[in-house]
């Protein structure tokens, strides 16, 4: 594990531990239980051509803060043309949190991924319990027996999970324990070096039943044709839509 992702799950822990004083996980179970049923997060992705999953975020881990004016509700609509929309609800490293999952909740009609270093099964039943129709366990943060318990209890609530990888050791991880989405990140956490040519590279390990979605570094429309052509499904975009003016153009240009 890298020192960047040993942070940031050390973060997870801690915040998991305070959310859960004042809420726990048996009121968090009766929220889940109430919440309306997921949208289905797999057949937005699957949809004719690219689809492309939106980060609304403050803050990134490689960039530091990205606006000054964090309107996620207003964001989430212009980004409502893509697909999907990724609601961070990691404080530290990505500045969300569940709050800003439920409100943008109900004023989009598109699923909504919530983008936090999953280390507990109180995560999940949080991403639930707010609304959210799939969530993001990344394979290099936990065990195998760990990610396939959550996996699990994820799909038990009735969300399902873009497993996020970053090399062909995790790729074995992620199919190994029945990811039907696994997404690639071409960050690499330990510099944060970008390598866009590994969607490619591991699509074909990765077989044709899964659904690919390629992370980071998606800098303009060619970067997101070129993902396409190499036969990834998706693309999650943060930094290039937080810095747009206009970000639904933006969108479509990516995904025309």
């Amino acid at each position: 594990m890298s020192d960047v992702l040993t942070e940031l799950v050390a973060q997870a822990v801690e915040q998991t531990a305070r959310r859960r004083k004042p809420r726990g996980d048996a009121e968090l179970s009766v929220l889940a239980s109430a919440a309306p049923e997921p949208r289905d997060f797999v057949a937005a992705l699957c949809a004719q051509g690219l689809s492309v999953i939106a980060e609304v975020k403050p803050r990134s881990t490689s960039q530091g803060s990205l606006t000054h004016d964090y309107r996620p509700i207003e964001l989430a609509r212009a980004y409502e043309i893509g697909g999907a929309s990724s609601i961070p609800t990691h404080e530290v490293g990505f500045g969300g949190s569940p709050e800003h999952l439920l409100a943008t909740r109900d004023t989009v009609d598109i699923p909504i991924l919530h983008e936090d270093v999953i280390v507990d099964e109180y995560q999940v039943l949080e991403a639930r319990a707010f609304d959210a129709d799939a969530l993001l366990p990344i394979v290099a943060a936990l065990p195998t027996d760990r990610l396939a318990e959550l996996l699990t209890q994820t799909r038990e609530l009735g969300m399902e999970a873009l497993v996020e990888v970053h090399d062909a050791d995790e790729v074995d991880t992620a199919l190994s324990v029945g990811a039907q989405i696994i997404g690639v990140n071409h960050r690499a956490l330990r510099d944060f070096t970008i390598d866009r040519a590994s969607s490619a590279r591991l699509r074909d390990r990765i077989g044709s039943r899964q659904v690919i979605v390629g992370e980071s570094g998606i800098r303009h429309a060619e970067d997101a044709r070129r993902l396409a052509e190499a036969g990834v499904d998706a693309v999650l975009a943060g930094e290039l839509l937080m810095r747009a003016k206009d970000p639904a153009t933006v969108i479509k240009e990516l995904a025309p």
